[in-house]
C-alpha cells in the first residue's frame, strides 16, 4: 500500500523508488504483487508515464486513509505523553488564518521545537482526510461526517459602508432601501448575488446587483473604506475598522443568526500528541478572543 499510494504521488516507479530508497525494480515487484493479491489492474502503465483505472483511484483513497490511521496508532502507542514532534498540517480561510489561527500557530511552534507546521489557508472548504490534513477551523454550520468539532465561538453576518458615504446617500433603514444603494460584492465566483435578512426561516431575501465584484475580503474592505458602497462581510473581519471608525454597521437588526466557528479535527488522531497539544492551545485561544463572542 505504502509503495502504491507513493508511485501516485510521486507521479512514477522511478520517483518512487527514490522517495522510498529502494530500486525501481522493488517497486515494481510490490505493485504486481498487490494487482496479483488484488486481481484488479491498478496502475496503466506506459513507457512515459503512469495513470490509475478506475479501481486504483478508490484503492489509492482508500489506501491513504489507512496509512494514516497507522500512523495516528502508531504514534499513539509510542507514547501518548511524548513531546509533540513531526508535522502537523492545519487550515482555515485566508483572513481567518492570518489574524486568528497564526498567532497561535507562532505560540504552537515556539513550545515545541520539535514539530513542523503546514498551513493551508484558503477560502474553500478542504478535505481532511484526502488532503491529510490533521485541524481545520471551520466557519459555518457542519455537515454529518465522521469528524469531531469543538465549537470555540461565533461571527455574523454584517452590513457596513464608510461613514462619509452614509452621509452622502443616507442609511438604509430596510433591507429593500439596499436596491437604491451601490453595493459590494466580496465574491466574483458567481453574477448571482443574494443576501439574507433575518432569523427565521422565512427570512427575507434580496437580489443584489452589485457596482462592484471582487474575489477577496480586503478587497472589499477596500472598496467600502474608500466610500464605494456597502458590503456584505463577517463580523470579525471588520472589528478593528468599525472600532476605528472607518466603517459604520448598518442593519443590524435584520441580521441572521450568528454562524459557529468550530475546530475540527479527525477522530483518528486524538492520540497523536502533536494534534492534542495544537487543538487544546487553538481552542484556548479563540474561545477568550474577544471577537468570536
Amino acid at each position: 500500500m505504502r509503495v502504491f499510494v507513493t508511485v501516485e504521488e510521486q507521479g512514477g516507479f522511478a520517483a518512487a523508488s527514490r522517495k522510498l530508497d529502494i530500486s525501481p525494480a522493488a517497486v515494481t515487484r510490490a505493485i504486481v504483487a498487490l494487482e496479483q493479491q488484488l486481481g484488479v489492474k491498478l496502475i496503466q502503465r506506459t513507457t512515459r508515464n503512469t495513470r490509475l483505472t478506475d479501481a486504483g483511484h478508490q484503492y489509492y483513497e482508500d489506501s491513504k486513509a489507512i496509512l494514516a490511521s497507522i500512523a495516528a496508532a502508531n504514534e499513539a502507542v509510542a507514547g501518548a505523553n511524548a513531546e509533540p514532534h513531526g508535522t502537523l498540517t492545519v487550515t482555515a480561510s485566508v483572513l481567518f488564518g492570518r489574524m486568528y489561527v497564526m498567532p497561535s500557530i507562532v505560540n504552537y511552534m515556539q513550545k515545541y521545537a520539535k514539530v513542523k507546521v503546514v498551513a493551508h489557508f484558503v477560502d474553500h472548504v478542504t478535505n481532511l482526510v484526502e488532503e491529510g490534513i490533521d485541524v481545520a477551523i471551520r466557519i459555518g454550520e457542519l455537515p454529518d461526517s465522521s469528524l469531531r468539532a469543538i465549537k470555540v465561538g461565533q461571527v455574523r453576518r454584517v452590513l457596513c459602508a464608510s461613514p462619509a458615504y452614509l452621509q452622502q446617500h443616507g442609511v438604509p433603514q430596510q433591507p429593500a432601501d439596499l436596491l437604491k444603494h451601490a453595493i459590494i460584492s466580496a465574491s466574483a465566483l458567481s453574477p448571482k448575488v443574494e443576501w439574507r435578512f433575518g432569523a427565521t426561516a422565512s427570512a427575507e431575501k434580496l437580489a443584489m446587483q452589485p457596482r462592484l465584484m471582487v474575489s477577496s475580503i480586503d478587497a472589499a474592505m477596500a472598496a467600502a473604506i474608500g466610500g464605494l458602497g456597502i458590503t456584505h462581510l463577517l463580523s470579525y473581519q471588520v472589528k478593528s475598522e468599525v472600532e476605528r471608525g472607518t466603517l459604520a454597521l448598518i442593519l443590524e437588526d435584520h441580521e441572521q443568526p450568528p454562524w459557529p466557528v468550530h475546530v475540527v479535527h479527525r477522530e483518528d488522531k486524538l492520540g497523536s500528541s502533536k494534534v492534542r497539544a495544537f487543538i487544546d492551545d487553538i481552542v484556548h485561544d479563540l474561545r477568550n478572543h474577544p471577537n468570536l463572542k
